[in-house]
């Protein structure tokens, strides 16, 4: 007794029996009773095998392309946090950045190991820098940065909300640990001009940000975070607090310093003249400098080329795997879609 085809034909009888009321509802109805038509498209091992071949015969050279790109961009990278820490504080880090009478001013030495086309970025990068922490990552109010002190609720700010009874101006935890190390280039007996300009996205200056908000009340209290804004200049044009307002996903990130806006020779000797000022020895944090060209897929990251070709060479090993298989063991069907299993139930 075959249960499923008497079951079947019942279904029908009882679908032909329900009355259709318009062209609408009858839509509807083969719809939701999956009866409407259907492509179903039979994988034989040709189109197995040939698929996955076309597959890896596009993405491996895509993702050799794309490492070509990524290999092009020239970058050199230098850890300053443990160098530019006076050999007497090596033991305590912490005291020493916290100690405001010590000098934090340091010289670090970059060799241009091959030429560099300009725009040359500059980015500072934190590693062990949780900004995506849930408390850190809300202590921050988006309409006051765009209103000001205009909107008073600021309650999402907590802890850095008010200071001495006054609201503070931008409030949150994001602001109040605003990176403060700072960096200038010579080469040779030249400085190198570096453009602190359009280093934020232009939506965030223009929508996020407002035009005639200043800094108030900022880091005037007794435990200071990061760094300070000129209460001068509004807050759309304070892009070094733009850039770090727009927190990162991972633990390890790089933010915008600048660009610098001539070429360097392959041998050339970069003199960096920065102040470490940021504290990041309490939470055994690293901070890196980075000068990096660009290409016209970014910066340097061989990931997304890599993923390509993985994918590519996957696939290749897969068809071919299938062609052997399909040689020792070849399917008897022959072609013929009577021998699919959801028609065999017919035959029989």
């Amino acid at each position: 007794m075959d249960v499923d085809g008497g079951s079947t034909s019942l279904n029908e009888e009882v679908a032909r029996s329900i009355p259709i009321q318009s062209g609408r509802s009858k839509a509807l109805y083969q719809f939701t009773q999956q009866r409407l038509p259907a492509c179903k498209p039979v994988l034989t091992p040709a189109w197995v095998i040939t698929t996955f071949l076309f597959i890896g015969a596009i993405f491996i050279p895509i993702g050799l392309v794309t490492l070509r790109a990524s290999r092009s961009v020239v970058e050199i990278v230098e850890r300053y946090d443990i160098e530019c820490v006076p050999e007497v504080f090596r033991g305590n880090k912490v005291s020493y950045i916290k100690d405001s009478s010590i000098s934090k001013n340091c010289t670090q030495y970059l060799k241009v190991d091959k030429y560099m086309k300009a725009p040359i970025y500059i980015y500072y990068q934190l590693d062990n820098y949780y900004q995506n922490h849930r408390r850190y990552v809300k202590s921050r109010s988006d309409k006051q940065l765009f209103q000001g002190l205009k909107y008073n609720d600021t309650s999402s700010c907590q802890p850095e909300k008010f200071n001495n009874g006054l609201p503070i101006v931008p409030c949150g935890l994001i602001a109040w640990s605003l990176f403060n190390d700072t960096y200038s280039f010579t080469r040779g007996t030249r400085k190198l001009m570096v453009s602190r300009k359009n280093i934020a996205w232009k939506s965030d200056r223009d929508y996020k940000f407002g035009k005639q908000v200043y800094p108030f009340n900022f880091q005037n209290g007794t435990l200071i975070g990061g760094g300070n804004l000129d209460p001068r200049i509004p807050l759309s044009d304070q892009e070094d607090l733009i850039v770090w307002m727009r927190t990162a996903a991972l633990p390890n990130f790089r933010k915008l310093y600048g660009r610098i806006e001539e070429d360097l020779d392959a041998g050339d000797v970069v003199v960096v003249h920065l102040m470490n000022n940021y504290n990041t020895y309490s939470f055994s944090g690293k901070k890196k400098l980075v000068l990096s060209t660009s290409g016209w897929l970014g910066g340097k990251n061989d990931f997304l080329g890599a993923a390509y070709v993985f994918v590519g060479s996957s696939s290749i090993i897969i068809s071919i795997v299938f062609m052997l298989l399909h040689v020792k063991n070849p399917r008897p069907y022959g072609g013929d879609a009577a021998y699919l299993s959801w028609n065999l139930k017919n035959i029989s």
